[in-house]
């Protein structure tokens, strides 16, 4: 069983961005050690709750404080870039941490004014690119372009002998059809929507076409937010921060951006009796948005989620207040699951696959 983690940088409250950035590496080598597969860093931009804006420095400065684990993107929004820009950067992380890079790719909107700062060509109108954007940048990394097209025969960075891993990342049905036509792995964010994350996931295994672009067969994670404590009552009592943080961006509107991760006990006293029932398991066949409670119940859980949607992976997101809260229910998910640090080929100073 494959376990990753994606990190959003959470800003612990009382605490700076600076820290929130400490904290995030220090999960990717607690993550390193504890026989994670990978982790991911997310790209939020004008949030104060989350400290990772650019992924790909975090990336670059993970890469020299770990060994074995991959890391990668969750994800670029591309919408907001050049396929070129894309493609030549995690290529040149692909030179930095051989067989350690994932490129995982998606799209968001963060409002109009966002929108507009981040937008590659202000003078033309907004165009919904993003299959094009996507092809284009595995085009890029593969080499992939057509002999009449502009692009064909100009190789990245041709001494580098492999490439990153390509992943798709989604929470609607139409990103399983782009991943599966592309022949690409697929990322489905269950946190966001769970309802649809069993269907999606079915489908893109069901329509998968290889492409030559480093799959011959599906591969696909399921995204989960989970919160594991030493006992049922504390990995419910832990998530609160979760539930908090999202009931606090409902009352937000237009100041959402400004919306800190609360600790369990200012959530517990913010919310309201529906916000803080919200179900942490599986109840009547319908997935939760927060997956909590201790070692056993989360992992008969998350079985259910990996047996019903076919994922390959799990990978865990979490909104826990304190960072060592957060390492301690990885690690106990680690346990559940039987994890170990890996000797061998993906030791020490050799490449992971």
């Amino acid at each position: 069983m494959k376990l990753s983690i994606v990190d959003l940088g959470t800003v612990a409250p009382g605490t700076t961005e600076t820290d929130g950035l400490a904290d995030s590496l220090a999960t990717a080598e607690h993550a390193d050690e504890a026989g994670f597969h990978r982790i991911w860093f997310a790209e939020h931009h004008l949030s104060r709750s989350g400290a990772s804006h650019h992924p790909e420095l975090l990336i670059a400065a993970a890469a020299t404080r770990t060994s074995r684990i991959r890391l990668g993107s969750g994800a670029v929004l591309m919408n907001h870039y050049s396929p070129f820009k894309v493609a030549e950067m995690f290529q040149q992380l692909e030179a930095m941490a051989p067989g350690r890079i994932d490129l995982g790719m998606g799209r968001a909107t963060a409002g109009p004014v966002l929108d507009l700062a981040l937008r590659r060509d202000r003078q033309q109108p907004v165009r919904n690119d993003h299959e094009q954007q996507v092809l284009e940048t595995v085009a890029w990394l593969y080499g992939a372009f057509p002999e009449d097209h502009p692009f064909a025969g100009h190789p990245l960075m041709p001494t580098v002998p492999r490439v990153p891993q390509t992943w798709l990342l989604g929470s609607s049905p139409d990103g399983s059809e782009l991943a599966a036509g592309l022949g690409i792995g697929y990322t489905f964010a269950g946190f966001i929507n769970p309802q649809a994350a069993a269907p999606a996931l079915r489908h893109y295994r069901q329509r998968f076409r290889s492409r030559g672009f480093g799959l011959d067969t599906p591969r696909s994670i399921l995204a989960v937010n989970v919160t594991v404590g030493d006992t049922p009552a504390e990995g419910r009592h832990l998530v609160r921060s979760a539930k908090g943080f999202y009931a606090r961006l409902g009352r937000a509107g237009r100041r959402a951006g400004s919306v800190l991760v609360p600790t369990p006990a200012d959530a517990a006293r913010e919310m309201t009796g529906a916000e803080e029932d919200e179900p942490t398991g599986i109840v009547d066949g319908r997935w939760p948005r927060f997956v909590a409670g201790g070692p056993d119940d989360v992992r008969a859980t998350l079985e259910r989620m990996l047996e019903q949607s076919g994922a390959d992976e799990l990978m865990v997101q979490d909104l826990i207040a304190d960072p060592a809260d957060r390492r301690r229910s990885h690690g106990l998910l680690a346990e559940a699951f039987g994890l170990r640090h890996p000797t061998g080929a993906a030791g020490r100073g050799e490449r992971a696959t």
